[in-house]
Order: C-alpha cells, then structure tokens, then sequence
C-alpha cells in the first residue's frame, strides 16, 4: 500500500481517521542515526509506527523499532510531540490520517539490524548527511530537535 503526505496543502485530502504513533531516534556508538527508507513512498524516515490497544508509547516506539529494523533498543528519552493539524498522510486503501507522533531517543540493546516488508534499505547517516536524502519535511524537523539536544522536549 502506498502513502502520499501532504504538509500544509489546501489541496491535501481530508483525514477521516487519527492515529497515536511513536518514533525513535537512535545511534550508534559514533553518533550516526538510524534510519529506514521505506518501502510506501521511498522516502527516508525514522523507525516508528501505529500504537496498538496494548501499548504504551515507549513500548510502541520499542515494538516498532524491532518490526522494522531488528534491532531492540531501550527508550532514553524524549524529541518532542508532534501534532500539527497540517500534516496529513493518504493512503491508497483510503485512508487519510491525521497523526500525532511522540518521538524518542532510544540505544541499541540486541538484535540484528534486518530490512523489513516495511523497507527497503536500513542505514546509519552521519548527521552532516541527512540533507541529502529524500525525506518528508516532518521527519527533518524530529531530526532537527534532536540534533539540537534540546534541554526539554519539543510540544508541538
């Protein structure tokens, strides 16, 4: 299933449904960030997902982390909330969702890094790398916060 997201488009589609979803930020011992290209739209992002009933927010961040790339990390902290109405995602089955994402900082604790059905290519980027890659404006600006080591979570 393919998605499209649209960012401050009168044009976008109007979401018929709100998903809770967390993302992670993690790296390695060198301080290069892990991220996924995926397979719906080829576009780079961080490992992240839909909360399901039995979740908590860390513990989606977590569960994703491992559908997606393999690995098991443990939750550090956290990027910020991002909630903005402007951001809207269509997928081809009709969906179109508003999401409210909570991001996190996580490490590596085990497992094996493994694509996905999710992916197509798993990569740790040097952070001076990430304007080179095709990627959502949503996904750059976690990454900004993050980078900047923010003394308090972004709320947005």
């Amino acid at each position: 299933m393919a998605r499209t997201e649209y960012y401050d488009d009168p044009n976008a589609p109007k979401p018929n449904a709100l998903v809770v979803a967390a993302s992670a930020v993690i790296t390695d011992d060198r301080g290069r960030i892990l991220l996924q290209r995926r397979r719906d739209n080829d576009l780079w992002a961080l490992p992240g997902g839909g909360m399901e009933m039995g979740d908590s927010l860390p513990g989606t961040a977590v569960r994703e982390v491992k559908e997606e790339t393999g690995l098991d990390v443990e939750i550090t902290g956290l990027v910020g909330t991002y909630t903005d109405p402007r951001h809207v995602i269509a997928y081809t089955d009709g969906e179109v969702r508003r999401q409210f994402n909570v991001c996190f900082r996580a490490r590596v604790v085990g497992g094996t890094l493994a694509i996905s059905e999710e992916s197509t290519e798993l990569r740790f980027v040097e952070p001076g790398e990430l304007g080179e890659l095709p990627m959502h404006h949503t996904q750059q600006l976690r990454l900004q916060h993050f980078l900047e080591n923010r003394p308090a979570p972004y709320l947005g």
